[in-house]
């Protein structure tokens, strides 16, 4: 991918990777979106006792980590693998897939302007990331015609250009993240309790009852960002919920 984020991942991040070098006790690689390198301890490769770490990693393979510590001051950043799980993998993989669809995107309005991709990034493509967190953020919106990008100061006929190619290449998706969330309490009101932990009025989030204390959760959008980061704040909301009424709360991704 031509464009690189600026500055270092944060902890808890899935990002993906590039293996660059196998050692005996760690491997490093190239972050894929950040053009930087990171660290691999080899206690972090896999659980359990590993005999040949090259059993598990090679040179110029894509693998998908989490961000376990980052060093602002010397630009150090160290990973796990062991500790992202399927669905993290299956969602992180897509997303990057998408992002590299909606570069091409920017490649093919360069070209209808006959400009470098470098500066088709300067006019629009920068702005669109600081706006949305990702072209495939914006792009998903324009196809839904959800978004305005009069606040961008672009010349009308470069946007012009860019909303046609992008609803001739991207239709509306839809994705979603589904989950069992367990609460229990042994209030007397208990039920009234986890009705009220539970309600939300977001069109994306449904919440049906299975069995006693389980629930089933599926929230969808137009990506799996914003997916990511409603599930997190539902998470949150449900914990402190549950602190404050003394209730079990569990979450457990499928």
């Amino acid at each position: 991918m031509f464009y690189k984020k600026q500055g270092l991942p944060e902890i808890g991040e899935i990002v993906i990777c590039t293996v660059k070098r196998v050692l005996p006790d760690s491997v490093f690689v190239d972050l894929d979106e950040y053009g930087r390198e990171a660290m691999i301890h080899i206690s972090e490769v896999a659980p359990g006792r590993i005999r040949n770490i090259r059993d598990f990693v090679k040179e110029s393979k894509k693998v998908i980590c989490k961000v376990l510590t980052v060093n602002k001051e010397k630009g150090y950043v160290d990973l796990s693998l062991r500790r992202v799980n399927q669905a993290q993998k299956i969602n992180k993989n897509n997303e990057f897939k998408q992002e590299q669809k909606a570069e091409k995107i920017l490649q093919d309005l360069s070209k209808k302007l006959k400009l470098e991709i470098k500066e088709v990034y300067e006019i629009i493509g920068n702005k669109l990331i600081e706006k949305y967190g990702t072209l495939t953020s914006a792009f998903n919106e324009i196809t839904i015609d959800k978004t305005d990008l009069k606040d961008l100061k672009l010349d009308s006929n470069i946007t012009k250009n860019l909303i046609t190619i992008v609803k001739e290449k991207i239709k509306p998706q839809q994705v979603s993240i589904n989950a069992i969330i367990k609460f229990e309490t042994d209030a007397s009101n208990g039920v009234e309790l986890i009705k009220k932990a539970l309600s939300t009025e977001k069109e994306n989030i449904e919440i049906n009852y299975i069995s006693s204390p389980n629930y089933r959760l599926k929230i969808t959008s137009t990506d799996y960002k914003t997916a990511e980061a409603l599930i997190k704040n539902l998470s949150e909301n449900i914990t402190d919920f549950a602190k404050k009424t003394k209730s079990k709360f569990e979450l457990v991704r499928q």
